[in-house]
């Protein structure tokens, strides 16, 4: 079975707490369409493992569950929206990395508390960040691009989606454990990135694994190491920078949440159903395809996880300054 990161589940870690109002007719839950607000553009990976995952859950359920995306404001916009939703089980947020970035980013500017407003529900998915070159790119390895950046300080850009992101983050600690400047290069989509690196223009960009297969295919980009402690299926020869940096890993990731106050009954129906869905053939195939990582995980599990990440990056944030103006 494939692994999630080696110290991402954390064991003995308590449940997030959870509000028990009266819970009515469990059984028939879901009596009607629930709505999934996916903090995420459409197109993305998130956008992407979201509509197979929930596409698969309404097939069991036989009820529907609609994807609606809510992109903007490095997710927030969306989880805002969840934690003044009704504690029901009917709305439901689909929210990834930034998640857990968010609370050392913006601080107390955040119009919600992460963790007391939105309860973990199921970890859909991990999958390590990459870092990508143009074709033209003159070194080929890390210990090479590490050489080139000490040669030339200062005189290489590396792309990613915005400051603070996971992207932003792996550049970082690049920097910090290579003793390397690369400058970061900050797009707004994800396209723009895209077309700037195959064309070119930057010369790397962090991306992940979903992301970063298309191009490698189709020769538009090389990869030339993956942020995970194990070699990856789909990224045959590819590295990990752990064996050049030992303990280097970055990870993106997809989990469900529900507002603070739903029943702790319903929340862990959800997880049941969410685990059988992705033991679902189909949904197997699919992601591993993509390059997403799955497992069965509990509701304590993921909450777990879910602190682990947030004290990752409230870490990263202080030690690069970064920082959101």
């Amino acid at each position: 079975m494939r692994r999630f990161p080696r110290r991402a589940l954390l064991s003995g870690a308590a449940a997030a707490t959870l509000a028990r109002p009266a819970l009515a007719q469990l059984g028939t839950y879901p009596a009607r369409s629930v709505r999934v607000i996916n903090a995420y553009s459409p197109g993305g990976t998130a956008d992407v493992v979201c509509r197979i995952l929930f596409a698969r859950l309404a097939e069991r359920l036989g009820q529907g569950f609609a994807v609606e995306n809510r992109p903007g404001a490095a997710g927030t916009i969306a989880a805002q929206a969840v934690a003044r939703a009704p504690a029901d089980g009917y709305t439901l947020l689909y929210d990834a990395t930034a998640h857990s970035v968010n609370p050392s980013l913006f601080g107390t500017r955040l119009p919600y508390d992460t963790r007391r407003d939105l309860l973990p529900v199921f970890l859909a998915m991990v999958t390590p960040n990459t870092l990508m070159a143009t074709p033209s790119f003159g070194p080929r390895t890390v210990p090479e691009l590490i050489a080139h950046a000490k040669a030339t300080p200062g005189k290489l850009d590396c792309a990613s989606t915005g400051i603070g992101t996971v992207q932003h983050v792996s550049l970082e600690l690049l920097n910090h454990r290579a003793g390397i400047q690369l400058n970061h290069v900050v797009y707004r989509e994800i396209a723009a990135a895209r077309n700037d690196l195959t064309s070119g223009r930057v010369p790397l960009q962090f991306s992940n694994v979903p992301s970063t297969l298309p191009l490698t295919q189709a020769n538009q980009a090389r990869c030339l190491a993956h942020c995970g402690p194990e070699p990856i299926a789909v990224l045959p020869g590819v590295p990990g920078f752990a064996e050049i940096l030992p303990g280097f890993e970055t990870w993106e990731w997809n989990g469900v949440f529900t507002p603070a106050g739903t029943p702790a009954e319903l929340i862990g129906r959800l997880n049941a159903e969410l685990n059988a869905t992705i033991r679902d053939s189909f949904v197997t195939d699919r992601l591993t395809g993509l390059g997403a990582l799955t497992r069965a995980n509990t509701v304590e599990e993921f909450a777990a996880f879910r602190e682990q990440q947030i004290e990752f990056f409230a870490g990263m944030v202080k030690l690069a300054n970064i920082r959101i103006d």
